[in-house]
């Protein structure tokens, strides 16, 4: 079975390349080609306008005893779109664009035309400059004197229509300058104004934080003493009296907590319940002790003070307080002395 996609051809061992019938083609033929209008044209025939950039199914030939430096060069047939005249063009590889033949005129010709001529003239000019050094003299001169003329001709007009026009240039310009002066001046305000809001600014603040730091001082210091009042009152019997240089005596420092007593608790008068629980204690002649009745409480209190009392120097000194305290004041004396046995 043989392949259907055949890569390799059979050939026969008598084969003549040379017997092959060769295709002879015409070499004016046409082929058949999908192209766009290299430019603005419009037609003769029927004025139509063919813009640049339109498409055609045209015929393409080769012209024959023609070339540019090797370059073949073809030929277009067109036709319109409206009279279906015919239209031909041909390519330029000289300037690189397209030139028409016939059916058509091309838009902006004239244009074209002036450009190609300006150019002739600039390279006929360059060859002469470039062979005769007193060409290219005469032609600065010319050009020069050509400017000359040009700005005095610009002047000139500028001035006519200066004299014609109503309106006042200096003036303007000197207006101009104003605003640019005042809005310079209104922007620097602004700027100043500015700054001076964001100074006040943080001078409030700084003045806030100064006022919440005394405000927070204050609470403190109320919150100290408040915490200091409202200890229990006795703690000041408690509490160590700081020694001075000079060392008060122990009746000094008796009188001293029985008046810080009355301070805190406050006195009892002489009819009190609580005196008949204190017997005063008798001036004696000797210093002998005593001894407490077991039957009674008053014996007990009594007594315990009078121990405590006996080795005092002077009896007066420490009758006359508890003649003239109370109760209450005769307790604290009686702790104090406690505590003072103890130390």
């Amino acid at each position: 079975m043989s392949e259907r996609k055949v890569l390799n051809k059979y050939y026969p061992p008598d084969f003549d390349p040379s017997k092959i019938p060769k295709l002879k083609l015409p070499k004016d033929r046409q082929y058949v080609v999908r192209l766009m209008a290299p430019f603005n044209m419009r037609c003769k025939t029927c004025g139509e306008y063919i813009y640049k950039g339109k498409k055609f199914n045209a015929r393409k030939e080769t012209v024959q005893n023609e070339q540019y430096l090797g370059l073949p060069i073809f030929r277009f047939y067109i036709k319109c779109t409206r009279c279906l005249a015919e239209i031909t063009f041909k390519t330029d590889p000289e300037n690189t664009d397209y030139a028409m033949e016939h059916g058509a005129t091309r838009n902006f010709q004239a244009e074209k035309l002036i450009e190609e001529e300006e150019k002739k003239i600039q390279r006929e000019r360059e060859e002469e400059e470039l062979n005769n050094p007193m060409k290219v003299l005469e032609n600065r001169t010319r050009d020069s004197k050509m400017e000359m003329e040009v700005l005095e001709n610009l002047q000139e007009l500028k001035e006519l229509n200066q004299r014609q026009a109503a309106v006042d240039f200096e003036s303007m310009l000197e207006q101009y300058k104003e605003l640019e002066k005042r809005q310079r001046e209104k922007e620097q305000e602004e700027d100043e104004r500015e700054t001076k809001e964001m100074l006040e600014r943080a001078l409030v603040k700084r003045l806030r934080d100064s006022d919440s730091d005394s405000d927070q001082e204050e609470e403190k210091r109320k919150e100290q003493q408040n915490k200091h009042t409202a200890e229990r009152p006795t703690d000041i019997l408690t509490t160590d009296i700081s020694t001075d240089s000079k060392v008060p005596s122990s009746t000094g420092v008796k009188r001293q907590k029985v008046e810080s007593w009355e301070r805190s608790v406050g006195g009892l008068g002489g009819k009190s319940t609580l005196g008949s629980l204190v017997v005063r204690k008798k001036p004696t002649a000797t210093n002998t002790s005593q001894q407490p009745a077991a039957g009674s409480l008053t014996d007990a209190v009594a007594s315990k003070p009078a121990k405590i009392c006996a080795p005092a120097t002077a009896s007066s000194s420490q009758t006359a307080p508890a003649q003239n305290g109370s109760s209450l004041s005769l307790l604290g004396a009686y702790s104090d002395s406690d505590d003072s046995n103890s130390d």
